[in-house]
């Protein structure tokens, strides 16, 4: 189980149709993840981007594209993060592999499911804080699920913005291993929140999601923001 304090985040992005062998990438990486004991590992699917050949690509045209990119996210210790990199780096033959020094706020592990206000445009550059939340898309708060709870109490706190994402494959503290197309109703499916702030606009949050959050994670990284652009909203459509 991963502690709270110093971590490292291992994010490896590839195409969604690359292969190792006779499997898809991401998948070996998941199996190797899982022999090595790592904690726990997510992977998301991304809805649209572009690679080196410049053909942009969304899930829109889906049955048309095969490129869209899939990103495997795990945070473990150092040390265990650094026993594993060769592995990856003899599977990945391309794509990028990345690792980030970050900050575990809160590590309590997915318990197995029993049976039955307008404000004024910010300015935002330079040092910046990252802040991800991992939980189950089942997890409910006061009746609806916690991660909209979570995305409107970010709102409410004038936080700059809030994305939430689906996994397609993974595994928790469990050890269950679950993928897209062998989900069925009643399996936990992990959903990743990313917010990005400045730290004093992130430290009044934390609080908040520690009162929320009884099982998932939370983890805080530094970032240096390079650019950050907004689109106006049309008064006439309010």
């Amino acid at each position: 189980m991963v502690t709270e304090g110093p971590a490292k985040k291992l994010t490896v992005y590839v195409d969604e149709t690359d292969k190792f062998g006779a499997k898809p990438v991401y998948e070996v990486l998941l199996d190797i993840f899982y022999k090595k004991k790592i904690a726990g590992v997510s992977v998301f699917r991304g809805i649209a981007g572009y690679g080196t050949n410049g053909v942009f690509h969304t899930a829109k045209i889906l049955e048309l594209s095969t490129s869209l990119p899939v990103k495997v996210e795990v945070i473990d210790s150092e040390e265990v993060i650094n026993k594993v990199l060769p592995d990856v780096y003899h599977v990945v033959e391309k794509g990028l592999v990345e690792v980030t020094d970050t900050n575990v706020i809160k590590s309590r592990p997915m318990a197995l499911k029993k049976e039955k206000e307008k404000g004024e445009h910010m300015k935002l550059e330079g040092k910046a804080k990252l802040l991800r939340v991992i939980i189950s898309e089942d997890d409910k708060w006061e009746g609806e699920p916690l991660y909209e709870a979570i995305v409107k109490r970010l709102i409410m706190n004038d936080i700059a913005g809030a994305t939430v994402y689906r996994a397609i494959a993974g595994y928790g503290p469990h050890r269950r291993y679950h993928k897209k197309k062998t989900l069925s109703r009643g399996e936990e499916v992990p959903i990743l929140i990313t917010v990005m702030d400045m730290e004093e606009n992130i430290n009044k949050v934390i609080p908040i999601l520690d009162d929320m959050v009884g099982e998932g994670i939370v983890v805080l990284s530094d970032v240096n923001v390079i650019k950050y652009t907004h689109r106006d909203v049309n008064p006439e459509a309010m």
